[in-house]
């Protein structure tokens, strides 16, 4: 058995991204949003919390282990605070935590430490691709090796922080298969978009269209060498943290909605008391919470290397991704004509919600 009690380290971690979470990311959200840019300071300030540090062992510069579940601890409370800004501090570990898991010794000792014991810098990877059928396991951008180097050809979507990145992890097929493959800053046939992408919500946060045309790169880029790396432990991080990150947005929204029900008055009665909105309240809740526990098993097998860990994270982000869309929904609704205008979050907690079903690939600390 597993138990639901973090322990000490992990409570001491929640407790400061949690204040950080409320008292820098939350204020800050609409304007970052609206002004379609985060502070540095604030994503600094983030970055200064430890959370990735925390999950890189002392010989690459960090002070911890890689755990799973403390990683959704924190990405709940981040995203508690704001969706955008979540993503932003966690960027790094896009990069990072995919070479620690499956990495090479050369590898890990070439990057991690300049990751870790530096400021924030933007370090990201690309998985998601344009296309209707995207499936992660089944990539359209191709890895093909030509004598002593990688060719890579193929198009990505939603790059964080792509235009600045030192190094970004690219995803592609290699023979069928899934692997990663390290491309530095200003190779030769990668072309960031000038524009970056337009969506429904995370305004805030710098996303790009990335294409590779015969970007060639060292047989020692491959993530895990010649023998490649695992990349289904490093896609069930990234759907467990967004699992983790989709509870923790939809808490932010029934939160809210349930405490401005409160306030709300209607013919003599606090909104609340009304019975379609307390039932509503009471699902929001119960679904909040089976995501949750849903998100937190998938961790733990993943941490205890379970058979079924794979599954249960697929199974973990595809459920929390319909709960967010149905909670931030419900709280749009709970505001009545007040959910709609921009004076109250709930609009754009709910333009987030939607998205969760694609952001995979981009939430992963």
């Amino acid at each position: 058995m597993y138990s639901f009690e973090p322990n000490e380290e992990q409570k001491m971690l929640i407790d400061a991204v949690g204040k950080y979470a409320v008292n820098d990311l939350r204020p800050a959200a609409r304007d970052a949003e609206e002004g379609k840019s985060l502070p540095p300071k604030l994503v600094a300030k983030g970055w200064e919390l430890g959370v990735l540090q925390a999950s890189i062992p002392e010989a690459y510069g960090g002070f911890g282990d890689r755990s799973a579940l403390t990683g959704a601890l924190a990405a709940e409370e981040l995203a508690f605070g704001d969706l955008a800004g979540a993503v932003a501090v966690g960027t790094p570990g896009l990069f990072a935590l995919p070479i620690l898991l499956g990495g090479t010794e050369e590898q890990k000792q070439e990057y991690l430490p300049k990751i870790i014991e530096a400021d924030w810098r933007p370090y990201t990877a690309a998985l998601t691709e344009y296309a209707f059928d995207f499936d992660p396991l089944a990539l359209k951008t191709t890895a093909v090796l030509k004598g002593d180097q990688y060719v890579l050809n193929g198009e990505k979507a939603f790059v964080p922080f792509a235009k600045e990145a030192e190094a970004t992890i690219i995803y592609a097929a290699l023979d069928g298969v899934t692997q990663g493959f390290i491309v530095l800053k200003g190779a030769a046939g990668l072309t960031v978009g000038e524009e970056r992408e337009k969506l429904m919500s995370l305004n805030a946060l710098p996303l790009y269209r990335v294409q590779l045309a015969d970007v060639k790169i060292p047989k020692a880029n491959r993530i895990g060498g010649d023998a490649g790396h695992d990349f289904e432990r490093v896609l069930a991080s990234m759907r467990i943290a967004n699992a983790a990150a989709a509870v923790g947005v939809a808490k932010a929204a029934f939160e809210y909605s349930r405490d401005y029900a409160k306030e709300r008055e209607a013919f003599g009665v606090k909104i609340a008391q009304k019975q379609a909105i307390a039932f509503m309240l009471a699902e929001m809740r119960t679904e909040i919470e089976a995501s949750r526990l849903l998100a937190w098993e998938a961790a733990w097998k993943l941490d205890v290397g379970k058979e079924d860990a794979f599954s249960e994270a697929y199974l973990a982000s595809t459920g929390a991704a319909d709960m967010a869309m149905m909670v931030t929904d419900r709280a749009v609704q709970i505001l009545g004509g007040h959910g709609y205008i921009r004076e109250h979050p709930v609009e754009m907690w709910l333009r987030e919600g939607r998205g969760f079903a694609m952001f995979t690939g981009f939430t992963m600390v």
